[in-house]
């Protein structure tokens, strides 16, 4: 077996293995590649809206997630 077909091998082993991060790594490389190349400024602006959104989710999902936590603190 020739590297190239070794390393292609290990690559397709890998992916098989690990098909969720893979996934995820195929579709961050399909959001760089289309907010670099085809993304018009509606688009852009678009993006910026829903990234605030999550990124405000996020936050609030952290919160009520240690909220009782942070109420017990508080008690003692």
């Amino acid at each position: 077996m020739t590297e190239k077909n070794a390393q292609t091998e290990a690559n397709k082993r890998w992916q098989t293995k690990n098909k969720e991060h893979a996934k995820y790594l195929q579709y961050r490389t399909y959001a760089r590649s289309f907010i670099r190349k085809l993304a018009t400024d509606d688009d852009l602006d678009e993006l910026e809206q829903l990234i605030k959104e999550r990124r405000e989710q996020d936050i609030h999902d952290y919160m009520d997630r240690f909220k009782p936590l942070m109420d017990d603190l508080k008690d003692k």
